[in-house]
């Protein structure tokens, strides 16, 4: 006996109905997560690119405020907030505002280890998600299958009947919750791996970006420091 998935879902129990929309609901949270972060990842990466292509002359140059405020017009950029926060933490220090007396340089460096960290956990916001639906849809459906086999045998020994043919609809019917655990489980794995490597990605590309400026602000420090007044930095 052949069922299509309208006749598979009607003579589907309750529980077993439960743990199918449990399974349908798991996927489309994965699935709005993975294409919210693979949007947001995409907007952050274009900003970069079109800041670092407006910020280069005005780091090459020393001009500090007017790299700050090019950062500021690129609020979507990550690398944009990282360039924003160590010029301005190093201006806040030269300046003699920082009552912590560290040197500017460093409180520059510590101050961007902050923002790559909380840039990390913001690029990384609804991965868990991924990662729950990819461990766990599959035991969700396998418990679905269970259920419907457990229903299926209870109908043969209400009805008194057996063989095959008795049980062969209900056991179908029980694995398609497997089916279904493993169709929602197989792309939320292979959405998790894919955003795991491009935020790697980006956040290598960020702490390089990150490393060469402050090599740049310690650079003008020490210019600073000499008495050489470079360019706008001073």
């Amino acid at each position: 006996m052949s069922f299509n998935w309208s006749e598979i879902w009607q003579h589907m129990g309750a529980p077993a109905i439960t743990i199918a929309v449990l399974l349908l609901v798991m996927g489309l949270a994965s699935l709005t997560v993975f294409i919210e972060r693979t949007i947001a990842l995409r907007r952050s990466q274009a900003a970069s690119r079109l800041f670092a292509s407006a910020v280069a002359e005005k780091i090459g140059s020393g001009d500090v405020d007017g790299a700050i405020d090019e950062a500021a017009r690129h609020e979507r950029s990550h690398l944009a907030r990282v360039t924003k926060a160590a010029l301005s933490s190093w201006e806040e220090g030269r300046r003699g505002r920082d009552a912590g007396g560290l040197p500017p340089v460093e409180k520059a460096r510590r101050h961007v280890e902050r923002v790559l960290e909380e840039t990390g956990e913001e690029m990384r916001s609804g991965m868990s998600v991924l990662a729950t639906v990819g461990s766990v849809a599959p035991f969700v459906g396998l418990l679905g299958t269970v259920v419907g086999i457990i229903s299926a045998f209870q109908g043969i020994a209400s009805t008194g009947s057996g063989g095959l043919s008795s049980v062969s609809a209900g056991i179908s019917e029980a694995l398609v919750e497997t089916a279904l655990g493993l169709a929602v489980a197989i792309p939320a794995v292979l959405a998790f791996n894919y955003l795991s490597t491009a935020i790697d990605a980006d956040e290598s590309r960020l702490s390089r970006a990150a490393g060469q400026l402050l090599d740049d602000v310690e650079h003008w420090d020490r210019v600073e420091t000499s008495g050489v007044r470079r360019g706008r930095v001073a």
